[in-house]
């Protein structure tokens, strides 16, 4: 028998991980969410993938638009994070940050490690999440600090 919702909960957030902003364009506008569940694919051809619950609007706009940015924040952009995890309006998130158009036209959060320009090359429905593998069409990117995520709490790499 499967664990319950909450144990599992409880194991994961002992998994360490970045943090990201999955950027994306709709009919309504852009559109963006905080996701940590982000990972690399392949080499070749270059591709990531991006798991979304499917009742996200940033999820239905990449579905719509068939393409999608991942913007790997740093260690000072807790506050995008913070903004782009809910509780407020896609218009006053994207109000609230600093971002430009990317290559293919994506929202890119400015000061962000490293932003992922990618296209859709395939989706795979896994129990309430949108698993969305997109082939990596350009990259923005400064380096930095990264801003993880663990035990329910942000932290940084530690020197």
């Amino acid at each position: 028998m499967a664990i319950d919702n909450q144990e599992f909960k409880n194991a994961l957030k002992l998994w360490a991980s970045g943090v990201s902003v999955v950027t994306a364009n709709s009919t309504e506008g852009e559109q963006g969410m905080t996701a940590t569940s982000f990972a690399s694919v392949s080499m070749d051809p270059p591709q990531i993938l991006v798991c979304i619950h499917e009742g996200a609007e940033t999820g239905a706009a990449i579905m719509e638009d068939k393409k999608f940015a991942v913007n790997i924040l740093t260690a000072a952009q807790e506050q995008a994070s913070n903004e782009f995890a809910g509780g407020s309006s896609m218009q006053e998130r994207f109000d609230n940050v600093h971002w430009h158009q990317g290559d293919l036209g994506l929202p890119i959060l400015d000061d962000c490690m490293v932003s992922l320009e990618c296209t859709v090359v395939q989706q795979v429905r896994a129990g309430s999440h949108w698993v969305i593998i997109g082939e990596v069409q350009s990259t923005h990117g400064q380096g930095g600090e990264p801003l993880l995520y663990f035990n329910s709490a942000y932290g940084k790499v530690a020197s």
